[in-house]
């Protein structure tokens, strides 16, 4: 998704000089690279973290054996989107500040973005069913069945994040018709609206994956609490086995969530090409930050991603465990 190039300085040239006589000048138009701003920076920046980060879980996941959880696949999946991400905002420095723009580089980057983010919360909308299905379904949780179900999951994902991002190229978009341009050029506003509109289904879904877990781990807490003896409204229960932790953890995940993109979704909707840029950049840069936050947040919070990654860096003191705990922590 790119913002109309005006609104970040982008200036051309035409190359006359008015001390050269007008038949000696070149008629041809020059190009010059506006200088680098601190947005660029950032972009850069940002870019190059978020691309680093998860290229490590990426491969983390894909060089340990034992990863091979459906949750893992998910993981390697989401940070397969956010590595995209990151490199999505890497060429949109490039063509912005060091190379001359082209049609084909704004329908290469816009489309590359759209495809990430999309790909990135279908992900996380298949972790949080996997959360599910490992509280719900905890004996066949890990099964060969499970893993089959999980691949099958992600191709879904991936050849319809794919097919999304192509539009752009495939001539869904305003570059010859501005008049049809949406608050992210090149993308017309009936393609980013509907867009918009997946990213909030998906939303809605992935918080009624996770309202089914706070459910389910009720409802195991309050087994477990008439099993022992206990009064299921027992604080000292809550405590010693961390439910309320669990919760808060729970909550900050689903705040990080929401608070990324439903600016962005909402703004997509309602916004239209005449919108100032600003606001665009406002929602924009959170749905593009929590690229850089997912790692943080599913991948290295899991165990036993933090336990290879240990023995990478300390070999001698830290020993790897072969047995992997299936269930994801909520």
């Amino acid at each position: 998704m790119i913002v109309n190039a005006t609104d970040l300085a982008w200036f051309e040239s035409s190359g006359e000089d008015p001390t050269i006589p007008l038949d000696q000048q070149d008629s041809s138009p020059q190009y010059e690279v506006p200088p680098i701003t601190m947005w660029g920076v950032a972009l850069c920046v940002s870019g190059s973290l978020i691309a680093g980060e998860n290229a490590i879980v990426v491969a983390t996941i894909v060089a340990t054996s034992s990863l091979r959880a459906p949750v893992f696949l998910l993981l390697a999946s989401l940070g397969l989107a956010d590595l995209l991400a990151g490199v999505a905002l890497i060429l949109h420095f490039l063509f912005l500040f060091c190379l001359k723009p082209s049609d084909w580089s704004e329908l290469l980057t816009s489309g590359l973005l759209v495809t990430s983010l999309t790909a990135s919360l279908c992900s996380l909308m298949g972790v949080a069913l996997d959360r599910y299905l490992s509280l719900s379904h905890a004996l066949t949780y890990g099964s060969s069945q499970s893993r089959h179900r999980a691949a099958i999951l992600l191709l879904l994902i991936w050849v319809g994040a794919c097919f999304i991002g192509a539009g752009p190229a495939m001539g869904w978009h305003c570059l010859e018709e501005p008049n049809s341009c949406s608050v992210a050029r090149p993308l017309t506003r009936t393609y980013l609206s509907l867009l918009c509109g997946l990213f909030l289904v998906i939303v809605v879904v992935t918080l009624q994956f996770y309202a089914g877990i706070c459910r389910v781990a009720r409802r195991h807490a309050h087994a477990i609490a008439t099993q022992r003896h206990f009064l299921p409204s027992s604080q000292s229960y809550a405590s010693k086995h961390g439910s309320g932790r669990g919760f808060s953890r729970l909550f900050l995940v689903l705040s990080v969530f929401v608070g990324c993109w439903m600016p962005f979704s909402l703004w997509g909707l309602l916004g239209d090409a005449s919108s100032p840029p600003l606001y665009t950049y406002a929602t924009l840069v959170p749905a593009a930050g929590s690229s850089m936050l997912n790692p943080i947040l599913y991948s290295l919070r899991n165990k036993d991603i933090r336990k290879v990654l240990l023995h990478a860096c300390c070999p001698n003191r830290y020993t790897q465990n072969t047995h992997i705990h299936y269930p994801v922590d909520v």
